[in-house]
């Protein structure tokens, strides 16, 4: 999906064969329809490439589908549910997590926040006991104040999250709409902890870090303090270009996180 924060396009393979020859671990996988995937050939390209996978992202599902988890219409956010539930299962057999993003709406035309919150929370429990018992977590990603007006920070999200009963959706911390909406962002990744599940990895401008002014020392310092140990994903803008993008995130990923 050209236009939106991704590195590469197109070409599985020749994708996959850059990310590998750069020295990255995952790859993290955006398709439209989880019903379109062939599973067998995807794998075998990961495994051709000794590539894992990060994590599905499953933003098509407002971009393309229109779909969202508090729509007004009970139908579509029933729709919702079963768009990521079978994104869940896809990538149980990549043994990896689904992110939960754009697909949250927002509140407004009519309906009350309690009530968009309200259906916001039914849908993440659902899709956590579903992501429950495909043995992989649910991430929900707050994002900033410009794509949703639910959500925006580390401190809300975390207490909308501790009001579930299950313990099985985690927060995906976006650098980049945090860089917006949060005072101290290293304070903010101590203060997740152990809820963190996902990072994304970008810059203040959404490209690639290094090229913004995001100063990453002190996030790198914060994630080594609460023993995170899950992947850091580059959801960037391909700025000059994906392979250019590339390089820079793998420069910064060595200069951050040495081995």
């Amino acid at each position: 999906m050209r236009g939106g924060p991704f590195v590469f396009h197109d070409d599985l393979d020749d994708s996959c064969a850059k990310a590998a020859a750069l020295g990255f671990d995952a790859v993290e996988l955006f398709f439209h329809e989880a019903r379109s995937v062939n599973v067998a050939e995807v794998q075998a390209v990961l495994t051709a490439h000794k590539l894992s996978v990060g994590a599905l992202g499953s933003g098509a599902g407002w971009v393309k589908h229109k779909l969202r988890l508090t729509d007004p219409d009970a139908r579509v956010r029933r729709r919702a549910i079963e768009y990521i539930a079978r994104f869940i299962e896809l990538a149980a057999q990549f043994n990896a997590p689904v992110i939960v993003g754009s697909m949250q709406g927002g509140w407004g035309d009519g309906v009350s926040r309690q009530q968009v919150l309200s259906w916001l929370a039914d849908g993440l429990k659902e899709l956590g006991e579903h992501a429950a018992r495909n043995k992989m977590p649910l991430l929900y990603e707050f994002l900033n104040r410009y794509e949703t007006n639910l959500f925006n920070n580390t401190e809300d999200g975390l207490a909308f999250l501790r009001m579930f009963h299950t313990q099985n959706v985690k927060l995906l911390c976006d650098l980049f709409h945090m860089n917006i909406e949060e005072r101290d962002l290293a304070g903010a990744l101590r203060m997740a902890g152990e809820k963190i599940g996902h990072v994304h990895f970008a810059d203040s401008n959404r490209r690639a870090v290094g090229w913004g002014h995001t100063d990453m020392a002190p996030i790198a310092a914060a994630l080594r303090d609460v023993d995170y140990s899950g992947y850091l994903s580059a959801e960037v803008i391909p700025y000059p270009d994906g392979d250019a993008a590339a390089r820079q995130t793998m420069t910064s990923f060595k200069k951050y996180f040495p081995r």
